[in-house]
């Protein structure tokens, strides 16, 4: 089959290599497949893996040769999960399945879906409706990311959030942030087009990181700081930023993944506001269900989010314009046709 294959940090070539075993597995013909920062992080050797290695882990497609467990029939279309477990490990009898100790993730820890077939445990598939379609389902994988996180915290209506970053993810926060009945709903970027989509998308008041960032958000919320701060940049500076702009007793969400060593946070404020840290790392596989059916609805658009269509041999490429920042980037999606 054909694959990208990544044979070292900022090598990635198209080859022939075999198609995937089953051994239980089910097969999927890979159909489209998003790409993800930590792709990039992969891709640029920040986050190490084994050589060769098949990146990718926002992928659909069609059941094309069905595991034990499979219950759903050949030619369903289909997403999967990519975060895989034991199921024996403490943390996966905790019910933390995405800590698993034994497992890992699928495009990092395993080859994944940046190739023609795709082999993935049963109960890591999810069959799509009608009303998703192929180029905005890998979205889906994000947005469980996303959603496990909101998960972890409470939002009531009439809570102001701050989503500090408004990249893919920050986009698909203020949407859910949105439908639980945030408000006002703040977004900070320095990028005009985004924040003038994530007013389209929900947000109530975006502005850029200014000097008058902190003047701002105390004008809107009655002088006291935000309930919720969610960081979705990645960056010690936007983590500091929300531990400024949270409101005493309020929480931060360190959602973005930072791979700085070190930095600069105001601890006494941590200590002093009695800032509650809610941090996720993956998703699970309950919260994909609900995202399906959030897409499905409407309530959660994804189209909006995505700025390239590319074929999957344009991997590369894709990654260094990612990498170099060139023109207006939000999430790409390759076609494996």
């Amino acid at each position: 089959m054909k694959a990208m294959v990544l044979d070292a940090p900022n090598e990635v070539t198209q080859q022939n290599v075999d198609k995937p075993a089953i051994e239980g597995d089910t097969l999927i013909r890979v159909a489209n497949t998003g790409i993800c920062g930590t792709d990039l992080s992969i891709y640029k050797g920040g986050i190490p893996v084994q050589y060769p290695r098949i990146m990718g882990h926002e992928m659909v497609g069609e059941i094309v040769d069905t595991g034990d467990g499979e219950v759903n029939a050949k030619g369903t279309r289909v997403i999967a999960d990519p975060v895989y477990y034991c199921g024996r490990c403490y943390q996966c009898q905790a019910g933390q399945l995405q800590l698993c100790t034994n497992g890992g993730l699928i495009g990092r820890d395993r080859d994944g879906g940046f190739a023609e077939y795709l082999s993935v445990p049963p109960i890591n598939i999810f069959p799509l409706p009608d009303e998703v379609s192929n180029d905005e389902a890998p979205l889906i994988q994000v947005l469980t990311t996303c959603l496990h996180a909101h998960r972890l915290t409470q939002i009531f209506p009439g809570d102001s959030v701050i989503i500090l970053g408004l990249g893919v993810t920050g986009q698909l926060h203020v949407q859910l942030a949105k439908a639980r009945g945030a408000y006002p709903i703040i977004g900070i970027t320095r990028s005009e087009w985004k924040r003038e989509l994530a007013e389209e998308l929900g947000a109530d008041i975006t502005f850029a990181p200014d000097d008058n960032a902190k003047q701002k958000v105390l004008d809107a919320t009655d002088g006291v700081g935000a309930d919720l701060v969610i960081e979705s940049a990645g960056a010690v500076p936007a983590l500091a930023q929300a531990i400024d702009l949270v409101r005493s007793g309020g929480r931060i969400m360190p959602y973005g993944t930072y791979t700085a060593k070190e930095g600069k946070l105001s601890f006494y404020d941590l200590y002093f506001k009695e800032i509650e840290i809610i941090n996720a790392r993956a998703a699970k596989g309950q919260d994909f269900p609900v995202c399906i059916d959030l897409v499905k609805r409407g309530v959660i658009k994804l189209k909006p989010l995505i700025t390239h269509n590319l074929p999957l041999g344009d991997l590369g490429n894709a990654l260094n314009m990612l990498r170099n920042g060139e023109g207006k980037q939000m999430k790409m999606v390759l076609d494996h046709s």
